[in-house]
């Protein structure tokens, strides 16, 4: 099957999200039935931008993405547990689309938030 949504680090399949290097030793995989909710976040320089990997916030954790630093959107997927990935894709817009569609999470309200820091 095609990938949903695919762009260096992350891929949107058929029955989950895989992002590449979100560990040391690789790929983190997603299933679409474990994600209660995503939310969009604003990146600011205290709030992600810089963080190419990793986190400062046990709360969070940024997979790789050597370009965040020119993204102005992350999206934080809650998945129950207490470690929330937090995730950068090129196109936001689609990859939030394709996740609340495959996670029946129903329609986003718009709204953009101050991200943690990470």
């Amino acid at each position: 099957m095609a990938n949903l949504y695919e762009d260096r680090w992350i891929t949107c399949g058929d029955d989950e999200i895989r992002a590449r290097w979100y560990y040391l030793w690789g790929t983190k995989r997603i299933p679409y039935r474990s994600v209660r909710g995503i939310r969009r976040v604003q990146l600011t320089a205290i709030r992600g931008k810089p963080r190419i990997w990793g986190t400062a916030n046990p709360r969070y954790w940024a997979s790789l993405d050597p370009r965040r630093a020119t993204k102005q959107t992350a999206l934080i997927l809650d998945l129950g547990r207490f470690v929330r990935p937090f995730l950068t894709p090129d196109d936001p817009d689609t990859f939030e689309r394709v996740v609340r569609e495959r996670a029946h999470l129903g329609d986003s309200a718009g709204q953009t938030t101050l991200g943690p820091i990470v």
